[in-house]
């Protein structure tokens, strides 16, 4: 297995705090769909990132590929929706992971 750092680009500078209700709806979906990937192993933390640059999602992920990684963004109700919303895909070599 590998890991790959999904980063989630929002469809304007100002999201979410400009957020429509169909967006507050369709982001619900987005975290009930990785609350269920965290829970099946394949997402070892997502959440939203507050930086100079602007908010920005973060997805880090445990995949057997770049592809397979893709598809996880991929199905994302978000990026489903066609809502502006796109994910990068970074590997991550090594991790240096928390011991249980």
């Amino acid at each position: 297995m590998a890991y790959f750092l999904l980063r989630l680009s929002p469809p304007r500078s100002s999201f979410p705090f400009d957020a429509t209700e169909v967006e507050k709806a369709l982001f619900a979906e987005h975290a009930g769909y990785w609350l269920d990937k965290a829970g099946r192993g394949e997402a070892i933390a997502v959440g939203p990132v507050f930086d100079a640059t602007g908010t920005w999602g973060l997805a880090l992920v445990e995949a057997e590929n770049e592809s397979e990684a893709n598809r996880l963004g991929e199905a994302d109700p978000v990026i489903r929706a066609e809502a502006g919303f796109a994910y990068t895909i970074a590997s991550i070599p090594s991790l240096i992971l928390r011991q249980p």
